[in-house]
């Protein structure tokens, strides 16, 4: 990965093959015109989540027209819990409401975050 810096607050990075770029909140100096990192952060959260619940509703044919996540995060600053919510119509089998769950605990963002990394930093001089 490679982060580098366009201007004003914003930050961006190349990726495998993909510019993923953030700026700042106006009232934090950017022009919000694009997510903030921990706004990127929180939606890979809940987009891993989601990927997990299409992929177990797909598997077993469950219309996914109705249903939807919604992620809670409580904390300032640092959050401090995330409480998810899978909303699903009458068409939804509720046998499968304990697995469902288990399938969003597969989530690798989820995963990563309950082992987190350890982190190491050094200044480099280039030419």
């Amino acid at each position: 990965m490679k982060v580098y810096f366009p201007g004003g607050k914003r930050v961006s990075a190349e990726y495998k093959g993909h510019t993923i770029e953030t700026d700042q909140k106006v009232e934090s100096g950017g022009e919000n015109l694009y997510s903030s990192p921990f706004d990127l952060f929180k939606a890979s959260l809940g987009t891993c989540m989601g990927a997990y619940v299409m992929m177990f509703c797909a598997e077993r044919q469950i219309p996914l027209d109705s249903v939807t996540l919604e992620l809670e995060f409580v904390g300032e600053g640092v959050i401090e819990n995330v409480h998810t919510k899978i909303n699903v119509d009458e068409r939804f089998p509720s046998k499968y409401s304990k697995a469902i769950i288990k399938a969003t605990n597969s989530c690798k963002v989820k995963r990563q975050m309950l082992a987190p990394p350890s982190f190491s930093t050094e200044v480099n001089t280039v030419s």
